[in-house]
C-alpha cells in the first residue's frame, strides 16, 4: 500500500472513536503509537487460524470464541497476526474471556500490536457498516481531492509556472512549510513564515540531512507519516534527480499530504526538464534573496542569514560585498564561477531601479583572508563578462566589505548609489567605482532613511524638478554632471553631451532658479547631497 493510500485510511484511534464502537465501552490496553496504524478493513473472525486469511492492514473484530487458551499457543497466534500485518485487535469479552490474558497483553505489546477490549456487546455488523462506511468515504473524498490536485499541479505544469510558484501553491494547499532544495541541500525556494526563517534554516543541510534519514527510516519500517512529521519527496525525471520537496508539519489534506506533495513534484520535474541545461531554478530564487534584501523584505537578520547560507552563500567567517555591475550583461553563471575562482561565493539579484537589462546586483562572499583590492575586483569584472565590447563598458560599483547580513546590506545600497552617479569613464573596461573612495556617498547610504535629509533634497532641487517635468528639460543631468566634475567646466559639458554655451547657459539658469552660487563649495556640497538623497531613492 502506497504512503499516500496510509494518509487517507482512518487510523486505529479514529475508529475506536466511531459512535458504533463507543457504544462497547472500548479499553486500550496496548496503545500508543499503535493506534496510529491505518485500518484498510475490519474483519470479522473468532478462527484461531486467521492470520493465513489477512492481507496486513486489517483490524480484527472477534469474540476469541476459539482462540487459544495455552500460553505457548496464545502467544504464537498473536505473533501469527503481527506477522500478517494486522492493525490491531478488538476483543469483545464476555463470551470466551472475561479479562485479557496477561499473555495476550504480554505478546502484543511486544509486536506493537494494538489491543483494546469491549466491556459491552456489541453488533458487530453495525461495527462493520460504520467502519466500512468511514473507510469507503474517506477514499471517495480523497478521489475527488486528488482529482482537484492533479488539475491544480498539471495546469502549473504546462502554464511553465516558475518553481518558486509551485513552491508557493503548494504551501497554501497544504497550509504548511514547504522547501525546495537542490541535491546539495541548497534551498532553491521555500515558502516559510519569516519569524520561523532563523530557527528553520540555521544549520540548513544538517537538519535536512536528518530528516531525509529519518524519512528512509520509517519507509523501510513500513511506518506512516503523521502530520506533525516533515515528508521528503524527490523531484526527478528520465532518471535524472535535481533536488527534493520537504514538506513540514502542518494539517492533514483530503487527498493524503503525500500525494500533493508528489503532484507538485511531478509538475517542477515537467518544468525541470523544459528548462533544459538552464539552472532557472537556482536563478530566480537567488536573485529573489537579493532582491528582499535591497527592499527591507525580511522579518530580522537571523532570519536573513539563515536563509543566505541555506542558499549555498557562507556569512560566518566571509568578507561579503554588495556590488553592481552596469553596463554589460552579466549572467548568475559567470558571476558565481568568477567568485569561485576568487574561492568564494556569490549570488545574482535583478537590476537596480531604474537601470535596464544590462546591470545586476551582486553579493559576494569571500574567506576571510581572501584578497579583494583593486587588481582583484577589475579580475572579477573581466570574468563575469566575455571579452570584447562588455569588457570594455563593464562599470563595477563596490560597497564597503562587510562583517555580517546587515552590514552587507548596507553594502549592497552603497553600491546602488555608486552605481547611480555620473563618473567620465577612461581608457578601456572594466571601469572600477569603490565606496572607499567616495565618501559622501557612503554617508549619504548611511543617512539613507532619515527623513529630514530626504526633506533637505527635495526642498533644494524642488525648483529644479518642477522646471524638468514642466518643459521636458535637462536641468538636473546637467547640475549632476557638473558637480561630478566641479573644478573642469570643459568635462562637465562634454559629459552632459552640450556645447560649452548652451552648457553654461543651463548653469546661469539653475544659479537662477535656485537662487545659489554654483561657485560655492558650501552650495555645491549641499547639492551634492540633494542629488545623492535623489538618487538612493531611485527618482
Amino acid at each position: 500500500m502506497s504512503r499516500a493510500a496510509h494518509e487517507i485510511l482512518p487510523t486505529v484511534r479514529e475508529v475506536l472513536a466511531l459512535d458504533a464502537v463507543a457504544q462497547g465501552v472500548p479499553e486500550v490496553l496496548v496503545g500508543d503509537d499503535a493506534l496510529d496504524a491505518p485500518v484498510r478493513w475490519l474483519h470479522v473472525s473468532d478462527s484461531a487460524g486467521v492470520a493465513r486469511l489477512l492481507d496486513g492492514g486489517e483490524l480484527l473484530l472477534s469474540t476469541g470464541s476459539a482462540w487459544p487458551t495455552e500460553d505457548a499457543a496464545l502467544r504464537d497466534f498473536v505473533g501469527g497476526l503481527a506477522d500478517a500485518g494486522l492493525s490491531g485487535v478488538i476483543l469483545e469479552l464476555g463470551t470466551r474471556f472475561e479479562n485479557a490474558p496477561a499473555v495476550l497483553v504480554e505478546e502484543a505489546r511486544a509486536r506493537g500490536l494494538a489491543l483494546v477490549v469491549l466491556h459491552r456487546e456489541l453488533k458487530f455488523v453495525s461495527v462493520t457498516e460504520a467502519v466500512h462506511e468511514r473507510i469507503i468515504s474517506g477514499q471517495t473524498e480523497a478521489l475527488r481531492a486528488r482529482d482537484e490536485v492533479r488539475e491544480r499541479f498539471t495546469m502549473l505544469a504546462l502554464r511553465g509556472s516558475p518553481a518558486d510558484f509551485i513552491v508557493q501553491q503548494l504551501a497554501q494547499t497544504l497550509g504548511a512549510p514547504v522547501v525546495l532544495e537542490n541535491r546539495a541541500h541548497e534551498v532553491i525556494s521555500a515558502e516559510v513564515p519569516l519569524a520561523l526563517q532563523e530557527e528553520l534554516f540555521t544549520e540548513w543541510e544538517l537538519r535536512s540531512r536528518s530528516a531525509h534519514r529519518r524519512v528512509d527510516q520509517r519507509r523501510e519500517r513500513g511506518g506512516v507519516p503523521t502530520p506533525d512529521e516533515w515528508l521528503v519527496v524527490p523531484v526527478e525525471a528520465r532518471g535524472i534527480r535535481w533536488g527534493h520537496l520537504v514538506l513540514l508539519p502542518g494539517p492533514a489534506h483530503a487527498a493524503g499530504r503525500s500525494a500533493v506533495l508528489e503532484q507538485a513534484a511531478i509538475a517542477l520535474a515537467v518544468g525541470r526538464l523544459a528548462d533544459g541545461e538552464n539552472d532557472e531554478w537556482g536563478r530566480i530564487s537567488r536573485r529573489r534573496l537579493v532582491d528582499g534584501l535591497l527592499a527591507g523584505r525580511f522579518a530580522g537578520a537571523g532570519g536573513a542569514a539563515a536563509r543566505l547560507e541555506a542558499a549555498g552563500l557562507p556569512l560566518r567567517g566571509a568578507q561579503l560585498y554588495g556590488i553592481v555591475a552596469l553596463g554589460a550583461t552579466v549572467t548568475a553563471e559567470t558571476v558565481d564561477a568568477a567568485a569561485r575562482s576568487l574561492r568564494g561565493r556569490a549570488i545574482v539579484g535583478s537590476p537596480p531601479e531604474g537601470f535596464g537589462a544590462a546591470a545586476a546586483t551582486v553579493l559576494l562572499s569571500l574567506p576571510r583572508d581572501a584578497h579583494f583590492d583593486d587588481a582583484a575586483a577589475l579580475r572579477f569584472g573581466r570574468a563575469i563578462v566575455e571579452s570584447g565590447p562588455d569588457a570594455d563598458r563593464l562599470v563595477l560599483a563596490v560597497g564597503q566589505e562587510a562583517d555580517g547580513v546587515e552590514a552587507a546590506i548596507v553594502s549592497l545600497h552603497e553600491a546602488v548609489d555608486l552605481a547611480r552617479g555620473r563618473r567620465r569613464r577612461t581608457g578601456a573596461g572594466p571601469h572600477l567605482r569603490r565606496a572607499e573612495d567616495r565618501p559622501l556617498v557612503q554617508l549619504m547610504t548611511a543617512l539613507r532613511g532619515d527623513h529630514r535629509v530626504i526633506e533637505h533634497g527635495e526642498r533644494m532641487l524642488a525648483p529644479l524638478i518642477e522646471h524638468d517635468l514642466a518643459r521636458g528639460g535637462d536641468l538636473l543631468d546637467v547640475l549632476e554632471a557638473m558637480l561630478a566634475h566641479p573644478g573642469n567646466r570643459t568635462a562637465a559639458a562634454s559629459a552632459s553631451h552640450l556645447s560649452r554655451s548652451v552648457f553654461y547657459q543651463r548653469l546661469a539658469l539653475i544659479e537662477e532658479l535656485l537662487a545659489v552660487d554654483l561657485d560655492d563649495g558650501e552650495t555645491q556640497t549641499a547639492l551634492h547631497i540633494a542629488l545623492l538623497v535623489r538618487r538612493s531613492a531611485g527618482r
